[in-house]
């Protein structure tokens, strides 16, 4: 089973002289994309003590827990966090595909209400027209009526006008009749008791036979007042037909105007495509540049890394070793200058010092057995408790595991500045004899590898790298803060960019069901009119007739008045020539 496990190195003693290496398991592979955690278990790894103390490997074990392979977790878990990169972004896509999905249906939904409110709005508009179309009818239906009426109305006007006709013409014939009878009577002739009869009944039937028009005139009275209700019934659907026509022209003005906002608006939102096409092209640029500085920043990382494990190594190696010395450790001009008291009491406070450091030392490695003797202790009382006590001893073992890795850490280092010291009072020591005139083995001192000029090149490299580093991290930031801003901006302005273009596509839907509704007012109009027109001109055409049949009626009253007069007064010519 594969594990991933930290290097712990152990050194025995106070200069190191023995160390074992053991691997702490961190976690454990369950499956190629799934790890845990586990119990942090220790075991004896003598085939990692060529890797750092910390360092991070991937380690094989058997069954019974023998390590099989080991190598570097460093490309390993670079892999993994980048699958675990690509599966985040797999998984922040499909939550951005399943939020477009939403306000996919979101929008869908209101659009399917929005229609269905349209549908039932127009709905109720068709029933509105089939009311008025059937209140038209009814309106036809008693126009046709009033103007059966009125035409019978007329027949009997013209019935009684022939009538009236014949009444002249029989009235004139009386009249010629009577102008002879004048002649005669002038002439000496008188009338006797038997014409004078005939002529009075043939008077008094001239009299009966004038035509009455009360009757005609009532009719036609009330064939004006229903004229003047089927007009006034007209009004109201004329003023509705003009109110109409007006919201058609207002409904065509808006047509226009949104028509024109509309090409505005996608002027603008075309302008703005363009700049944030161009936006996102320097956006790529510039992070194809930051990944590059990343690149290299990256590597030198690992070169100044690198650098740093073989400065260590050199060191450690020079501080371990009695065949390695370091030419620029002491400055042995000053010291071979300085007096030989001096030199003594500093070769003195040297080794009190380093007695010092050695007994705090000594003291630490002790506490760290000490701690360690802990630890194996409450280890052991863990796997027999249980319950509450279980839980107070993982704590209390969790505690002690923290002050034991405190300890060991800062005693690697306390470990090698007793070493350097060591050396240090040893040069110090060698220049002191070599004053006070004891012999030094050169043989020796020749042998001796000088490893300053290597760590000093190699300290002018790091110092070099890491200004280096330094530079390119600040530009990394500089163009990391600058790409964020411009990510942020491109976030803006796409929302925005989306905003408009929604609010593009609701304009055109409001345009085009604008102008459906303009459209279908029109013909509601149309149809309204060429509904009323007709009707409107037969109330005018029968109030025309109507208007006619009056001023014949007013004739034939005022013909019926002369023939009145006429006839009152061949009476009183008869009654004079009777007397």
């Amino acid at each position: 089973m594969l594990y991933l496990a930290e290097v712990q190195k152990q050194r025995g003693g106070l200069l190191g002289g023995g160390s074992k290496t053991e691997l702490k398991l961190l976690a454990c592979q369950r499956s190629d994309q799934n790890w845990s955690t586990v119990s942090e278990e220790v075991i004896a790894a003598e085939e990692a003590g060529k890797l750092n103390d910390g360092a991070l490997v991937l380690v094989e074990l058997s069954p019974n827990r023998q390590v099989q392979r080991i190598q570097e977790a460093g490309r390993p878990l670079v892999n993994i966090l980048q699958n675990f990169s690509r599966q985040l972004e797999k998984f922040k896509l499909k939550e951005d595909e399943i939020d477009q999905w939403k306000q996919s249906l979101t929008f869908q939904a209101q659009e399917l209400n929005r229609r269905e409110m349209d549908m039932e709005a127009r709905l109720e508009q068709l029933q509105e027209l089939e009311e008025d179309s059937q209140r038209l009818e009814e309106k036809k239906q008693e126009a046709e009526t009033s103007r059966a009426a009125i035409e019978r109305l007329q027949t009997e006007i013209e019935r009684n006008r022939q009538e009236l006709e014949g009444a002249w013409e029989h009235l004139r014939g009386e009249q010629r009749r009577l102008e002879e009878f004048k002649a005669d009577c002038q002439q000496g002739t008188v009338l006797d008791e038997e014409q004078s009869r005939a002529i009075s009944e043939l008077l008094n039937r001239l009299s009966s036979g004038v035509a009455p028009t009360e009757t005609v005139r009532e009719n036609l009275h009330f064939a004006f007042e229903l004229v003047e209700r089927q007009q006034a019934t007209l009004n109201p659907h004329w003023q509705q037909l003009e109110e109409k026509r007006n919201l058609a022209a207002q409904q065509q003005e808006e047509v226009e105007r949104l028509s024109q906002t509309l090409r505005d608006r996608q002027n603008l939102c075309q302008q703005a495509q363009i700049f944030l096409e161009q936006q996102l092209a320097q956006f790529h640029l510039n992070t194809a540049t930051l990944a590059s500085k990343q690149e290299y920043a990256r590597i030198l990382k690992d070169k100044l890394q690198n650098q740093e494990a073989l400065y260590q190594q050199i060191h450690s190696l020079a501080a371990t070793s009695s065949d390695a010395v370091f030419s620029q450790q002491v400055d042995v001009e000053p010291l071979q200058k300085m007096p030989l008291e001096e030199l003594q009491k500093m070769v003195q406070d040297l080794q009190n010092k380093l007695s010092i450091d050695s007994s705090f030392v000594h003291d630490q490695e002790q506490e760290l057995n000490y701690k360690q003797e802990i630890i194996e202790e409450l280890q052991r009382k863990v796997k027999q408790a249980s319950g509450k006590a279980l839980q107070n001893l993982e704590g209390e073992l969790a505690d002690e595991q923290d002050l034991y890795q405190m300890v060991n850490q800062s005693l690697v280092g306390q470990r090698r500045n007793l070493l350097e010291r060591e050396k240090i009072l040893k040069q110090h020591q060698a220049v002191l004899r070599q004053r006070q005139g004891h012999s030094i083995d050169n043989e020796e001192g020749d042998t001796k590898l000088d490893l300053g000029p290597i760590l000093l090149q190699i300290e002018a490299q790091r110092q070099q790298q890491s200004q280096e580093l330094q530079r390119l991290e600040y530009e990394i930031n500089q163009m990391r803060g600058g790409i964020e801003l411009d990510e942020g901006m491109i976030g803006n302005q796409t929302h925005d960019l989306e905003e408009k273009r929604q609010e593009l596509k609701m304009m055109e839907e409001n345009l085009l069901n604008l102008r459906t509704a303009t459209a279908e007012c029109f013909g509601r109009v149309n149809l309204y009119q060429e509904a009323l027109q007709p009707i409107q001109d037969g109330l005018d055409a029968l109030r025309l007739k109507l208007q006619a049949v009056a001023e014949s009626l007013a004739q034939v009253q005022e013909s019926g008045d002369y023939q009145l007069q006429t006839i009152t007064q061949m009476r009183q010519t008869l009654q004079t020539l009777i007397n």
